[in-house]
Order: C-alpha cells, then structure tokens, then sequence
C-alpha cells in the first residue's frame, strides 16, 4: 500500500511539472527536461560563442553563458571545421550523427585527427588544445560546465575578431 502511494505521488508530480518544463524551453531550471527531436530548436550558433558561423546549435538543458551544467547540440556540415581551441572546463562530447574528427594540438592538422563514428564519446580535459571537423553533416551533444567559453590558440581563428 505504501509503495502504491509513493509511486502515484511520484507519477502526479511528474505531471503537474510538464506545464513548467514546457514554459521553461527545455532549459531546466529546477524542472524535468524531458525533449523529443521536434522540441529542438535549431539555431545559427550565436556569435558570442566563437563558434564558425556554419555551426548550428540546441540548448538542451541549463544556460551556456551562465554558471552550471548545460547541455547542448551542435550541428555542423560536411567540411566545418573548428581551429586549435581550448575550454576552462571538461568537454563531454557524445557523436550522435556522422564523423566527427578530432586532435590534440596547438594547430588544425587533419592528419592528425581521430574519426569518432556516430555512438563515440571523448572527454577533452579542461585547457587541452584541441580542433575538430565534420566528415558528413555531424550532430554531437556537449555536456560541460559553464559559463562556456572558447579560447582560440591563434587569436586570428576566432571568427568574433573578424
């Protein structure tokens, strides 16, 4: 009996926050993010970010610009390309959609780079110098700690200098 009551307080809880993480635009804030791929909106990455203005991008859950975990998307075509860069936090990258290729360096060096297959995951460690490019349009999920930022190696690569 009081398993029963515990679940359906659990079950009418559940329900009553729908309305709220509806309202909340999948960002969370206190609330169940709870998203199906039509929920998604797709957006040019904002330029603050310093993503290249090819990159398309999701927020799934918390707010990127400010401190705490976020969860975002980013949707990048055949061919984009991101420069020698590094984050003042983990980088958690899970490759839902296409190749993505990676490496370690100071510089774009495509042969250097790794090819992570759709189901791949990597951690890039707090101010590890990496750059990465889409084999195919390319959709990862990035889970970190914000404020996010993108520290370009070589300043003439950050697309918010230009």
């Amino acid at each position: 009996m009081r398993l029963t009551v515990l679940f359906a307080t659990a079950m009418m809880s559940i329900a009553l926050a729908q309305p709220a993480a509806k309202k909340d635009a999948m960002h969370g804030n206190g609330h169940p993010v709870m998203a199906t791929p039509t929920d998604m909106k797709w957006m040019p990455a904002p330029a603050e970010t310093g993503m290249p203005s090819v990159v398309q991008m999701t927020v799934l859950s918390g707010d990127p610009s400010k401190t705490g975990m976020f969860t975002l998307r980013l949707k990048i075509p055949d061919g984009g390309k991101v420069a020698a860069h590094w984050h003042p936090t983990d980088e958690h990258i899970t490759v839902l959609r296409g190749v993505f290729a990676a490496g370690m360096g100071d510089k774009l060096d495509t042969g250097a780079m790794k090819d992570f297959p759709a189901g791949s995951y990597a951690v890039m460690p707090k101010e590890m110098r990496h750059f990465a490019m889409a084999k195919g349009e390319t959709v990862v999920q990035v889970t970190a700690m914000g404020p996010f930022v993108l520290n370009y190696v070589d300043p003439a690569d950050d697309p918010r200098k230009k």
